[in-house]
């Protein structure tokens, strides 16, 4: 049995992650901003709710010597993340994207996923088999962005995409910096979760398995890869 810490585990992917691995039999602490819908979700999962925002340093820096003392941490699933939408649900136009805009959406995406490694890496460099799981997304691969013929080149997003990538790097990055890690950033498709408005053509289960398989691998597994449902992705 690993622990387990889950960000953004109130709803959607981070939701049932945690499921799948409370399932698994592991101990997962849910994690959220808002104590009302992460308790509740914490109370129906049967895991530990931890108040945590990855926009915030000293609510990072309170998770993780909480976790210290509860007996430390296996596994980080950096899972929180969002983007940016007008409020009838259409996306920003490029011409109205602000730095102030992205700099909101890196502060979740990028520096929230920053800030966890930060606090975290020393808790799971005591752990016998530690891993860390980067939610990213496939709407960070420029070969798709870029290709016409790609249905993802019709995405127009400014700074989501951006952001996942900026992710994918970070993880090579870190992987290379802890070989004793197995750090991986996963895409878990097109799910229909509530950053979509629930267009995505997969279910949430469905979206959540790739980051169950990698959340569950041993020191053997790969690192500083990327991987989605059907193995590694290449970018």
């Amino acid at each position: 049995m690993a622990t387990i810490l889950i960000t953004g585990a109130n709803k959607g992917l981070g939701f049932q992650t945690a499921l799948q691995l409370v399932a698994a039999g592991h101990q997962v602490y849910a994690c959220a901003r808002d104590a009302e819908r992460g308790r509740r979700a914490a109370d129906e999962l049967n895991a530990s709710f931890m108040l945590l925002d990855v926009t915030d340093d000293a609510s990072v820096a309170a998770a993780a010597e909480k976790v210290d003392a509860d007996g430390g941490l296996d596994v980080l699933v950096n899972n929180a993340g969002i983007e940016p939408r007008q409020a009838d649900g259409g996306f920003i136009p490029a011409a109205e994207v602000t730095a102030d805009l992205a700099r909101r959406v890196f502060e979740t995406n990028v520096f929230g996923h920053i800030r966890m490694m930060h606090a975290f890496l020393p808790l799971l460099e005591r752990s016998a088999a530690p891993v860390v799981v980067n939610v990213s997304s496939g709407a960070s691969l420029l070969r798709e962005l870029s290709d016409p013929e790609n249905p993802a080149h019709l995405y127009p997003d400014i700074t989501y995409p951006a952001s996942k990538a900026a992710v994918t790097t970070l993880t090579v990055q870190y992987a290379k910096a802890y070989p004793g890690m197995r750090i991986n950033a996963v895409d878990p498709g097109f799910t229909a979760t509530d950053l979509n408005f629930h267009a995505g053509h997969q279910s949430i289960e469905q979206g959540a398995e790739i980051i169950v398989r990698m959340a569950q691998i041993g020191p053997d597994g790969p690192s500083g890869g990327f991987f989605d449902a059907r193995g590694v992705v290449p970018w």
